[in-house]
């Protein structure tokens, strides 16, 4: 439902999600998954699509007794060309019974599965649901998504409140706030232990506090488990869970054959970068993010295999961010807060590399070539307006 005091201008981000059209398409082949973090929109974006509210009749809700009751007795509305399962996947045996329900209804009924987990993990193991479903995967507002003519205080709107709708379109801290605290005891207290067999509830708590402070850095589990008084296997899997929640991700470093590249380490970064208390932190955060989203809808949409890595040889010669495109290298992206002149890394890596292209972007207004370096120093909204564009 459309919240009145909604900023006009953002009234688009909010009604129109960039991935409702191809899930509507995909609709008419297979089932289709949509999953992201906890309220970042799959529910509104699945009631539009119904052109109904959380009433409709088609939309069934796990956590909800009667709706759980109805779903177990295959109580549907008659007539209804589609129906919306939504948080089924806590459901222990979820796989199987939306692969019955769908094999036995598919030629006059369509399925839309959402889930604040990743459910291409969570539909893994007991009778597979390959080649019946498509998989889209809901991201936090980029740039682009709330202006196709992005301005500087959209970009400090998105800095400041992070892309989840709710705190973005009501711009108050305080409402940040206590979204922030709601938020984050319902991914451990609820979806966390409805999903995984985990006990030790208070150093998750601890761990996603800790995460925070290691964004856009190499990640060390020793270290983490030196915080935490456990076990590397016992972080590595409690990392891997907020993983597979959307609360963060990883990327691996990308190898080249002429420079000395690291092989293993991975970089973190949260799905919500207003988490992040140092603005070089979060603005390299905030970029990844877009970054990722425009992996995932070519992933999801076109087929390709795309993936977000970083750069970086082992005398920490380092370039943010390579987006591959199977497997190979399309462009590469470096960060900077301030304007500041081109990165040497860039050159560097440049003259060792097969990427086609490097950009460092800012949050300034200086937008130049440096064609020796196969590099463009420019303003990130004239990036985020002119490569990624969803």
């Amino acid at each position: 439902m459309v919240n009145r005091k909604i900023l006009p201008k953002y009234q688009g981000a909010l009604l129109e999600r960039y991935i409702k059209q191809n899930i509507i398409d995909d609709l008419a082949k297979k089932m289709v998954f949509v999953g992201g973090p906890r309220q970042i929109g799959k529910t509104t974006l699945a009631l539009s699509i119904l052109q109904g509210d959380e009433t409709h009749p088609a939309y069934f809700n796990w956590d909800y007794f009667d709706d759980k009751n109805d779903l177990l007795e295959g109580k549907f509305p008659s007539g209804m060309p589609l129906l919306v399962l939504d948080e089924i996947h806590k459901f222990k045996n979820w796989r199987n019974f939306v692969k019955g329900l769908y094999d036995k209804n598919k030629s006059k009924i369509s399925f839309l599965i959402t889930g604040s987990a990743r459910l291409d993990y969570y539909s893994k193991g007991g009778d597979s649901l390959q080649g019946r479903y498509h998989y889209h995967r809901l991201h936090p507002f980029s740039l682009y998504e709330i202006s196709h003519s992005p301005s500087q205080k959209d970009l400090e709107a998105l800095l400041l409140f992070g892309g989840f709708p709710e705190p973005f379109l009501a711009q108050s801290e305080k409402e940040w706030k206590r979204w922030q605290r709601e938020r984050l005891s319902r991914v451990i207290r609820e979806d966390l232990q409805s999903l995984e067999q985990v006990k030790e509830i208070s150093q998750l708590e601890l761990l996603s506090v800790l995460l925070r402070e290691k964004v856009s850095s190499l990640l060390s589990i020793n270290s983490l488990r030196e915080d935490l008084s456990a076990s590397h296997e016992a972080v590595e899997r409690w990392v891997n869970i907020f993983e597979n929640l959307y609360y963060c991700f990883r990327i691996r470093p990308f190898g080249s054959k002429k420079i000395n590249a690291l092989k293993k380490d991975r970089k973190l970064f949260l799905w919500d970068w207003s988490l992040c208390a140092n603005i070089g932190a979060k603005f390299e955060n905030l970029v990844a993010s877009n970054l990722l989203k425009h992996c995932h809808f070519i992933e999801d949409t076109y087929g390709d295999d795309m993936e977000l890595c970083y750069l970086r040889d082992k005398n920490k010669r380092e370039v943010d961010f390579v987006v591959l495109k199977n497997n190979l290298p399309l462009f590469a992206v470096e960060c900077k807060s301030g304007e500041k002149n081109m990165s040497k890394n860039i050159a560097y890596f440049a003259a060792r590399t097969e990427i086609p292209v490097f950009y460092q972007v800012h949050m300034g207004t200086k937008d130049y070539e440096v064609p020796d370096s196969r590099a463009r120093v420019l303003p990130f909204i004239t990036f985020a307006a002119e490569i990624l564009k969803i």
